[in-house]
């Protein structure tokens, strides 16, 4: 398998693990509040789109690996340049490790979108045997 495909779904399960965890820390400080964001009461369909949100690294590490080549190079560069802004435009958030997390995770996306703008698919290395 090309290597590039594996640190991508490297970059993508780090990416999840972090946003998993600033929703763990934000319960365990008192920062959450069920049914509400930004202390305002939402409707369903915003947990679904946040649920929609929360499922692209877990798309993106199976595209990963079984995409075609061309189409994952591009799916990558946009998914994570998207997920990028997202989190940019929520800041500054309350918690400091909030905003920690959010720069790890735009530096996560960054690798990512290095590693699928690198990516030379065909070129790698098969080992013999």
């Amino acid at each position: 398998m090309d290597p590039s495909r594996i640190v991508l779904a490297g970059g993508w399960i780090s990416l999840m693990l972090v946003y998993l965890l600033g929703d763990v820390l934000r319960i365990f400080a008192g920062d959450f509040r069920p049914g509400e964001m930004d202390g305002r009461p939402v409707a369903g369909w915003t947990w679904t789109l946040a649920a929609v949100v929360m499922l692209v690294p877990v798309a993106m590490i199976m595209l990963s690996l079984l995409a075609p080549a061309g189409p994952l190079r591009w799916t990558t560069l946009v998914a994570a340049v998207l997920l990028a802004v997202l989190n940019l435009a929520g800041l500054p958030y309350p918690g400091l490790y909030d905003n920690l997390l959010i720069v790890a995770g735009v530096a996560l996306n960054a690798v990512v979108v290095w590693q699928a703008w690198a990516w030379r698919p065909g070129l790698a290395v098969t080992p013999p045997g």
